[in-house]
């Protein structure tokens, strides 16, 4: 931890203590200096899931604020049912419900949206780093088939990161941190208004050199917004994102690494230089139609991006995928019906060198990859007394994946799909302060490049594996929300029966993991969120998880659980005080470690991570704020890469598909609107 860091924790501290209590009782229900300045978007957000028969939440901009934003993980942590956990820098494994639960690398069996459109690729694959969680008004987490909204079809459901604008963010808004690994972020927003035009733009800049060697991180971002009223009936808004991320890679350690150094990097990381760099260019339009009863959105977007990957070889991609998107909502008395569809096309110029110390060596393969994903999909709503919603509906997915090898013996393929999963939801609500709800759906995930295109056969050849299939799953969920006196709750329970999980194992430690269908697979869990309010200056709020991942009488794992995600997660904060001056002190507790392997021979150690974080109003505007991570310095395993087999930890060398948790970190910074 460098020095300046623990400098910056008592001057913050004591300027906290310096803060007048008449000031503090003046100020107390003052708003917080964020970067919302009105509410209107989120209470539409949870207007909206207060309509929807199964899990779903909203996370406000305020629930994060005095964390050093980094990632998803410092803004879902408190949303029930999300499992996150960091791996490197930006690097975070997510999972809802045993989405992509394997996956060692990038996303999948999630869609990822940003104002309402997703940033996953043509083939369903994506980089959540393109996702700014500081620029954000709010996040919507639809957990499941409960994303029907978003078109979604996938076990996970959806995340849908949405920006302010000029009518929610107005006046100029500024941030900066500093804090341990010599990091230092910046922001600077500002939204302006006027009867018929409206726009916002943010620029952030970070950059860390990490608590791992060879993770120094580097970013510059901007996301701005423009819309315009054409009539009472007719509005549009433009977007426009632009992402230049450098990212390096540590690696995967040993069991013993990660517990006893985890600072190192692997040796493989660090000869070959690797790293994850993208640029990425997003414009998008939602051009919308209001007649009353009756709405219609629609639109387009563009996503340009450039990946530069130093891995095993040196993977060199350019991308272009364009897409359209509508969305039809009717509401008359106690019927509502929703019609929608997209269409996502994508073209990769993709390339292969060998790896010379993360530069580009002699090329080893160049191909054109294209891939196309298209749903429709409709739900409708009936409310046959005034406490009973009725929900029937379902989306048709189709698309396929092709490659046209230029350079190499790899050969050329193409592979097409198509899954229909339908949804039956009820929701009931005695009164406006508790609901109940259960649903039945079915989900359907297509295989991306990785998947359809792998290194098989003798001699091994990259080629198209014929037999992959999508992954299926039927799901039943049952589960309430609601309020009553000092208390609010969220709960789910579900129970999936997979057929053709997409599961992987690592084959290196440097090269990414192979892919096959299971059999018979089984998730099921429970999702619960608590928060006691029991004084306007005290909240306790709580997240549990329980992950049940397991094999369903399979030839070779048997009864077997799935490797990677703990069963059980427990994740509380108290919040102390008011916006004038308050502290949070917070602790996420793994009873048990997951297992490491598909075999249940490895088990990783459980763990207990202390943090706090506070902040304090110095003036009208300007608020202060730090925040604490791993305060013990704990060494724990965070994450893994599963196999097949596991070296035990008593035998060396062992096996590297460790990832340590967070070093203990310590950031601080000012908030300011004007």
């Amino acid at each position: 931890m460098t020095a300046h860091a623990y400098r910056v924790a008592p001057l913050l501290a004591l300027a906290f203590s310096l803060v007048p209590a008449a000031a503090q009782a003046a100020e107390a229900e003052a708003d917080p200096t964020i970067i919302v300045t009105a509410p209107e978007l989120t209470n539409f957000a949870e207007e909206r899931v207060a309509k929807t028969a199964g899990g779903a939440d909203v996370v406000s901009h305020q629930d994060y604020a005095d964390k050093s934003i980094v990632s998803l993980r410092d803004t879902l942590a408190f949303s029930p049912g999300v499992y996150l956990q960091p791996r490197y820098g930006q690097e975070v494994r997510i999972s809802i419900r045993g989405s992509g639960l394997s996956r060692g690398f990038h996303m999948r069996g999630l869609t990822l949206l940003q104002d309402g459109v997703p940033i996953n690729l043509a083939d369903d694959n994506g980089d959540f780093q393109e996702l700014e969680p500081i620029f954000f008004d709010h996040l919507e987490v639809y957990r499941g088939a409960n994303a029907l909204r978003f078109g979604s079809g996938t076990l996970g459901g959806a995340v849908n990161g949405v920006t302010p604008t000029g009518r929610t963010a107005k006046g100029f808004y500024l941030r900066s941190d500093i804090g341990s690994f010599d990091s230092y972020r910046g922001l600077v927003s500002a939204g302006v208004a006027g009867s018929h035009v409206d726009a916002w733009g943010a620029i952030s800049a970070d950059t860390s050199d990490g608590d791992r060697d060879h993770v120094q991180r580097r970013s510059l971002r901007f996301h701005g917004n423009v819309g315009l009223k054409l009539s009472d009936t007719v509005s549009t808004r433009f977007y426009a994102s632009y992402n230049d991320i450098k990212q390096e890679i540590p690696g995967a350690l040993t069991r013993a690494q990660a517990l006893t150094a985890p600072r190192m990097a692997s040796a493989a990381a660090v000869a070959g230089d690797q790293a994850r760099d993208i640029v990425s260019l997003r414009l998008q339009n939602r051009t919308s139609f209001d007649w009353g009863a009756f709405r219609l959105d629609v639109g387009g977007f563009v996503n340009a991006k450039s990946l530069y990957h130093p891995i095993f070889q040196v993977i060199d991609q350019d991308s272009l995928d364009l897409g359209g998107f509508f969305r039809a909502d009717y509401a008359a008395g106690p019927i509502e019906i929703t019609l929608g569809g997209e269409l996502r096309r994508g073209s990769t110029d993709a390339r292969q060198y060998v790896n010379i110390a993360g530069r580009r060596g002699a090329l080893l393969f160049d191909a054109d990859q294209t891939a196309r994903t298209a749903n429709i999909y409709g739900e409708v709503r009936v409310r046959p007394v005034e406490t009973l919603t009725l929900i029937a509906g379902g989306v048709y997915a189709d698309g396929f994946r092709k490659r046209r090898v230029n350079v190499s013996t790899s050969r050329d393929g193409r592979i097409d799909f198509d899954a229909f999963s339908p949804k039956f939801g009820v929701l009931f609500a005695p009164n406006d302060s508790v609901q109940f709800f259960a649903n039945y759906s079915r989900s359907g995930e297509f295989p991306g490049f990785g998947e359809v295109f792998q290194t098989i056969g003798t001699p091994p050849v990259s080629q198209l594996v014929s037999t992959i299939r999508p992954q299926r799953a039927w799901t039943a969920e049952v589960g309430t929300r609601g309020k009553a006196g000092l208390v609010r709750w969220d709960l789910a329970i579900y129970r999936s029966t997979l057929k053709g999980e997409l599961l992987q194992f690592t084959t290196n430690v440097s090269i990414p993991a192979a892919t096959f269908n299971a059999g018979r697979t089984l998730h099921q869990g429970v999702e619960a969120a608590l928060e006691i309010a029991p004084t306007g200056w005290l909240r306790l709020r709580q997240v549990y998880t329980y992950s049940d991942f397991r094999f369903r009488t399979d030839s070779q794992f048997g009864n077997n659980r799935l490797p990677v995600v703990p069963r059980h997660v427990y994740r509380a904060e108290a919040w102390i005080g008011s916006d004038a001056l308050h502290i949070a002190p917070n602790v996420e507790w793994v009873p048990d470690g997951p297992f490491a392997d598909y075999r249940n021979l490895v088990q990783t150690p459980g763990y207990a991570l202390l943090g706090v974080t506070g902040g304090a109003r110095v003036a009208e505007g300007i608020d202060a704020f730090v925040d604490v991570r791993n305060i013990i310095g704990k060494k724990a395993i965070g994450d893994i890469s599963a196999a097949i087999t596991v070296i035990p930890p008593n035998v060396a060398p062992g096996s590297a598909v460790y990832y340590p948790v967070e070093r203990r970190a310590v950031s601080a910074g000012i908030r300011a609107r004007f």
